[in-house]
């Protein structure tokens, strides 16, 4: 994988190999805001929607997402920042772009170096 599209994933997709839980958490994640419904988690997790819906089940039991509301028919769901499971992948996550910095700030040193 070329370095511009790595630097595009988050830390945690990164580490974790972007499983489609960890994509669809990502999202959650960085639109914490916000409520979607699973048509609209699948697109902004770039994953399809079968893949979605095998997965789905998993969050919900480990109380990863939640229901906030609905619209018409539609279900919309967020990250249920009350588990102690995403409060961890949260930590995890500010861990992993601390190190990734570190290795950017290492990488520019040796490159000046390189120069001289």
């Amino acid at each position: 994988m070329n370095s511009v599209a790595q630097s595009e994933k988050s830390a945690l997709v990164q580490f974790f190999a972007g499983t489609p839980q960890i994509r669809m958490i990502d999202f959650l994640l960085e639109h914490r805001l916000t409520d979607f419904t699973k048509t609209e988690i699948a697109k902004g997790a770039k994953i399809s929607w079968a893949t979605l819906f095998n997965h789905w089940d998993e969050l919900e039991r480990h109380n990863l997402v939640k229901a906030t509301r609905t619209v018409g028919r539609a279900r919309l769901y967020q990250l249920n920042e009350d588990s102690p499971i995403i409060a961890n992948l949260k930590k995890i996550e500010a861990v992993l772009m601390r190190h990734a910095a570190g290795e950017a700030d290492e990488v520019a040193v040796m490159k000046v170096k390189a120069r001289k």
